[in-house]
């Protein structure tokens, strides 16, 4: 081991006192955000600089790994748990497990395509832009693919519900 590597094991109670106070006690997440710093530091220590406080360089990664994680959620898709069955999502009426089985299965219908690009898409919560640089497809391939199959959807479902418009004379 190194003289670096050896003089960051010294922090290691500290930074988790510090991770600690920065998730609110959450332990799992504390644990994760003091690796991610050792990570980080252990993989850049050719950057610290000699004569300078290893605690503030470390503590310095640390909120900014931190900051970074909170940008990331606070940025991103909300998620939410989904239960496993259907019976579990619904137990008021039996007309939404109906239209949700009924949804499942015009899902299941859908050529693999749309069907990746609507689970990505909606499910997934991921950006048209990844979507389209995962597949390998133009950005506007994507939109208009789903566009597509939430059509292709609503008519499966039965519920077509864009205005119906008439001409007039």
């Amino acid at each position: 081991m190194t003289e670096i590597n050896q003089r960051i094991v010294v922090y290691i109670p500290r930074l988790r006192r510090y991770s600690q106070a920065l998730v609110k006690g959450h332990s799992v997440l504390a644990e994760d955000l003091v690796q991610d710093t050792l990570e980080r530091a252990l993989a850049r220590s050719h950057q610290f600089r000699e004569g300078t406080d290893l605690r503030a360089w470390l503590f310095t990664i640390m909120h900014n790994i931190y900051a970074n994680q909170v940008r990331r959620i606070s940025n991103g898709p909300s998620f939410v748990e989904l239960p496993e069955t259907i019976d579990e999502m619904t137990t008021d009426t039996s007309t939404s497990k109906l239209e949700l089985r009924d949804l499942q299965q015009a899902i299941s219908e859908l050529p693999l395509e749309q069907r990746k690009i609507l689970l990505l898409v909606t499910l997934e919560g991921l950006p048209y832009q990844q979507v389209a640089d995962m597949l390998g497809i133009p950005v506007g391939t994507v939109m208009s693919k789903l566009s597509r199959t939430r059509q292709h959807l609503r008519k499966l479902t039965h519920r077509d519900d864009a205005p119906h418009l008439r001409r007039i004379k």
